[in-house]
């Protein structure tokens, strides 16, 4: 029987509280509450996408400001697959996607190489989803990478309305992260690298 790719992450600071458990080979299923609305539905989109089952209750400043939030919870889910993946021995390390969402493509490429890199190319003309600015998106990304020491790069190919944007990229996201994070039986566990080790 495969070993189990769970990770249960709790993070308490002066600005949030985060508790968080991901089953990397999950079904979709959410329950995500971090008092974000919008973001809660970005959460669950991720998690329906990528097959992934993810539980998040978190509270905090939400009340200044929904900055720290939806950092952290990027911190918390970067720590949450590096610590499910363990070695990623068997893993396909890499995931591509290109999604459309109506009027928006977004196309996201990564690498679980244990090497961080960050590249965000995004452009709309409207932030704003009702009271949720998606500049928090890029920042929920960048921490998920250098939490998880992987190379991520997202690209909004065009897009206009700022829900269906973030919506892409979320879902873009989540496929990606299926496809690198599955085991490929041809490798028999062995870890995907020609060096004999992902650089850390």
């Amino acid at each position: 029987m495969a070993e189990q790719r769970i990770a249960k992450i709790t993070r308490n600071t002066k600005e949030t509280q985060i508790q968080m458990e991901l089953n990397v080979d999950g079904s979709g299923q959410a329950k995500v509450e971090t008092g974000v609305p919008f973001f809660d539905h970005m959460l669950t989109l991720l998690a329906k996408h990528g097959l992934f089952d993810l539980s998040v209750k978190a509270s905090g400043d939400i009340d200044v400001d929904y900055h720290h939030m939806v950092e952290d919870c990027g911190i918390v889910l970067g720590q949450a697959i590096k610590e499910a993946l363990g070695e990623k021995r068997g893993i396909r390390r890499y995931g591509f996607f290109l999604l459309p969402m109506d009027e928006s493509l977004a196309r996201v490429a990564l690498d679980l190489s244990n090497r961080q890199a960050f590249v965000y190319k995004v452009d709309y003309q409207f932030p704003m989803v009702r009271d949720f600015n998606i500049v928090l998106v890029k920042e929920f990304f960048q921490a998920f990478a250098n939490e998880s020491a992987c190379n991520l790069h997202i690209n909004l190919e065009y897009g206009e309305e700022p829900h269906h944007i973030a919506e892409a990229i979320f879902k873009a996201f989540a496929r990606a992260l299926d496809t690198a994070t599955s085991i490929d039986p041809r490798l028999g566990g062995a870890l995907p690298s020609t060096k004999g080790t992902l650089s850390s």
